[in-house]
């Protein structure tokens, strides 16, 4: 499992995100594309907050195809074109984030990739990939027993004589004539 970390040593986070997440080996990443305001209609919503509660309803159904859901989420960049729009933004993003606190940024940059576009977020989710203990446990027994069989076969295999020596015996003698 994912673990949020805010160390006592840095002042605590000042919205709704974590200093940092670990993800733990062995887990499967996910990187989601910067998403814009756009529904699975094809339309752009209207206005900073209905854009993002739909950038961050995109970032919910890429997580559920994909077998994972917002507690899994590690990161997440988030990028406004209007300073003045960050109270609609934090609000549609806990709206529909509830109280997932991935480590997150947010900058306020010139431009999208068009006009129309007021928000857009790219995120990174990892889950946890447990292997089951009945396979793991059951493994070591089989080698074992794997073991035990190839070795009674070894002892009552005869010797093997390598080819190569006949072969080699055989060059020396016409050397020697």
């Amino acid at each position: 499992m994912n673990r949020a970390n805010n160390p006592s040593t840095v002042a605590p986070p000042i919205g709704a995100y974590s200093h940092s997440v670990e993800i733990p080996p062995g887990s499967r990443i996910l990187y989601i594309s910067g998403q814009v305001g756009i529904g699975p209609d094809g339309l752009l919503k209207e206005g900073v907050e209905a854009q993002t509660e739909q950038v961050c309803r995109n970032i919910v159904a890429i997580l559920e195809a994909n077998g994972m859901g917002l507690k899994d989420l590690v990161k997440v960049n988030s990028y406004i074109i209007n300073p003045s729009d960050l109270a609609g933004f934090r609000a549609a993003r806990t709206r529909v984030f509830g109280d997932a606190k991935p480590a997150s940024t947010l900058a306020v940059i010139q431009a999208l990739a068009g006009p129309q576009y007021l928000v857009e977020i790219e995120a990174i989710a990892a889950q946890s990939v447990a292997a089951p203990r009945a396979a793991s446990s059951a493994k070591p027994a089989a080698r074992k027993a794997a073991k035990k069989v190839a070795k009674k076969a070894a002892k009552k295999a005869p010797a093997k004589k390598s080819a190569k020596k006949p072969a080699k015996k055989a060059k020396k003698k016409a050397r020697r004539r």
